[in-house]
Parts: structure tokens; sequence; C-alpha cells
């Protein structure tokens, strides 16, 4: 440590050299000072450009390789977690759509789906990988409230895609900006920007396109696709609220939590509507439309009841139908996960141009992977949807001018 002194004669050379103990005063001060001046952006009190002090020149240090080297392993790690979400909501849709085509019951489905998320939690807790959140009486009903939208939402969601093609459901939740601003101006009084509402047209312009030159249109699936939109965006708005409302959770256990409570309400539901379906029997006679209009293949799917292997009339063996239902649930859950993961990373904004680009690989890979056929218009109105839910994430970046409020 290098002692200046008004009187620059009286330095000696060994004091420049050797340095002095500090004393626990001058850390405290020094840690103090260095906190009270620090903002957003760290900031380094010896990356200061050259200047002169009492006739001494201070030199500037270089930025330290470990800044740069742990920006570049967190631009990795984000970049890696991207991909995961993308690449565990291909499998979850491609496995979901499968198992729907020859179990057409989403209550049961989806209730099992919840049922391999729960399972996943309590390991989760179990195993110390995540703190178990505390939960106070009074943030129960906010938490209910979110859990039985969460619940909604991925029924309406399984409904739609055991009605229609995958493409076509996800061309629809394109339109989840819409109401989320719906949602917002109603629940939270916060009205959008000009440049907001304009990004608007263009998504609710191309999702008409493509419901009008849809080949696998019925109102069963575009309704409930609607209505998932609806109860996904009032769960994302409540749970907004209830962020600022109450006693924080965190992003992971808010949704654990929320997962465990719609496994417990939609089981009953399911029950109801559905009856007990995962049975052999009744996995047997998973059959799909065609073969049931066909008396040779009625006789066929008599005689598949008498078989040992129970193969099903899609060319899968129940054990087979067993194991692609347990993966689409844990793709699932575990897309869901990441995404909040990422969510807390990152900006709003950000995770929203990520949820866009999802979109499209989910519906690029699901056109690919069941060869969809697409009508040319049909794929304008999807281009265009999904390039309306890009400007919307680029809108959202807009700040409002203050000036022009005030004028």
């Amino acid at each position: 440590m290098l002692l200046i002194t008004p009187y620059p004669r009286l330095v000696s050379p060994l004091l420049a050299t050797k340095s002095t103990p500090e004393s626990s005063f001058t850390r405290r001060a020094r840690a103090s000072s260095s906190s009270s001046s620090s903002s957003s952006s760290y900031h380094w009190p010896f990356l200061t450009p050259k200047r002169r002090l009492n006739g001494f020149k201070l030199k500037s240090a270089t930025v330290p390789g470990d800044v740069e080297s742990g920006s570049l392993v967190k631009g990795l790690k984000l970049g890696g977690m991207f991909g995961v979400w993308y690449l565990l909501n291909i499998y979850y849709n491609i496995f979901n759509k499968q198992v729907l085509r020859v179990f057409p019951y989403p209550a049961t489905v989806t209730a099992f789906q919840l049922g391999c998320g729960t399972l996943m939690i309590s390991i989760m807790w179990l195993l110390k990988l995540h703190p178990r959140p505390k939960v106070t009486p009074s943030q129960f009903p906010a938490i209910l409230q979110l859990a039985a939208a969460h619940t909604l939402g991925n029924l309406l969601t399984n409904v739609s895609l055991g009605r229609v093609n995958v493409s076509f459901t996800h061309t629809i939740k394109a339109l989840e900006p819409f109401f989320t601003v719906l949602f917002s101006v109603l629940l939270l009084g916060e009205w959008p920007s000009v440049w907001i509402v304009c990004s608007l047209l263009p998504i609710v312009a191309g999702v008409s396109l493509a419901s009008f030159t849809e080949a696998s249109f019925n109102w069963i699936g575009f309704c409930s696709a609607m209505a998932s939109n609806v109860t996904n965006q009032s769960r994302n708005v409540l749970s907004k609220k209830f962020m600022v409302e109450k006693e924080a959770l965190d992003n992971i256990n808010l949704f654990s939590i929320i997962t465990i409570i719609s496994f417990v309400l939609l089981v009953p539901v399911a029950i109801l509507i559905d009856g007990f379906k995962f049975t052999p029997s009744h996995l047997q006679l998973a059959v799909s439309d065609e073969n049931i209009l066909h008396p040779k293949k009625q006789v066929e799917n008599l005689w598949l009841l008498l078989v040992v292997s129970w193969q099903t009339s899609q060319g899968l063996t129940v054990k087979e139908f067993c194991l692609m239902s347990l993966l689409a649930g844990v793709c699932l859950h575990s897309y869901q996960q990441v995404s909040y993961m990422i969510l807390e990373m990152v900006s709003p904004v950000t995770h929203s141009v990520g949820n866009c680009v999802k979109r499209v690989v989910v519906i690029a890979s699901s056109i690919l992977f069941f060869k969809t056929p697409v009508s040319p218009l049909n794929s304008i109105g999807t281009a265009t949807a999904l390039a309306g839910v890009y400007l919307y994430t680029r809108a959202k970046r807009i700040k409002p001018n203050p000036n022009s409020k005030s004028s």
C-alpha cells in the first residue's frame, strides 16, 4: 500500500513497497462507502480513469478475468435452459397428442399428468433440492384461485389437443397477449400503450385467418383453446396481483403448491366425468373412430380383448401407452418448472420473447412430425399471428414518455 502524504519528499522507498496492516475500522468504512455508491450495475473503485491527486499519478486496473468468464458461463447456462425448455415442449406435445389419440379422456389424462408433477415436487422437497414453502392461512384463498385457473387451463388445453391438430391449438394460444392486456385492464387497472394495442391487431387477424382455413377445425377444439387462454392469462394476472399484495413466495414454490392443489381438485372431477379408465379393458377399447365404423374391424377389436399382449388400435401396447403417458407428465411438469426458473433469471419481456420463439418451434415440429397438411392461407395466418406476438413483446419494451402525459 502506498502512503500518500502532502510532502512527497518524505515518502520512503520502503514505505512504497511494504504494506501496513489495515484496521477493522478502515475496512468497514471502505466497505460501507463502496456499497453505498453501488447502483444497479457493479461499481469497481479501481476501474477509474487515470488522474492525478496531490502530484501522484493513479493508474487504472484492468477488468478481472473472472467477471468476463462469469458472464460467459451465465449466458451459456441460460442458452442451455432455453434449449431444454423448447425440447421438453416438443416432446410433451408429441407424446400428449399420441396419448389423446388412443385414449380420448382429457380429464383423466390431465389428472395423471398433474399427479406426475405432484410426485416430482414431493421428491424435490424430500431431497431438499429446493426449500419448502411456508404458507400462511391468509395466503391460501388467493393460491386456491390460482390453482383453479391452472386446473382449467391444463384441462381445456388437452380437450383442444384431443380434437384438433397441435399446430392449430398453439396458433389459437398465440392470442394469449390479447387476454393478458384485457385482464390487466379489468383486474389490475393497467391500461396498455398505443403500441401494444396496435401489436394485438395482427395477432387477432392471423388467428382468424388460420381458423377459417384450418382443415381439422371443429368448435369444441377451438372454444376449448380459447377458454384455456382465458384461464391461463387470468391465472398469470392473479399471480402478479398475489405477489404484490401477499407475502411473496418464490416462483418455483408457488407453482409447486398450485400443481398439488390442481391435482387434488381434478381427480374427483375426472372420476365423475370419465370414471375409472386406467384399467386394461378400457385401454384395449381405446380405438379410433375409423376402426369403430367398419364392421370387419369391429370383429378384430373384439378379438383384441382376448389377446394377451393387449394391443391397441394405434399400434401401441398397453405398456408403451403407459410409458408414453408417464413421459408426457414428466415433460409437462419439467418444462413448466424450467420456464419458472428462466423467469427468475431474465426479465418478463425477455421471457415473453422466448415464449414466442417456443410457439414457433412447437408448431413447426408438430407439423413435421404428424405430417399435418397446411394450406398457403393457413400458413400466412399462423405466421401473421406469431409476428404479432413478437411485435407485442417489442412494444412492451417501449416505455411511455412522461412528458406526453404531462402535456
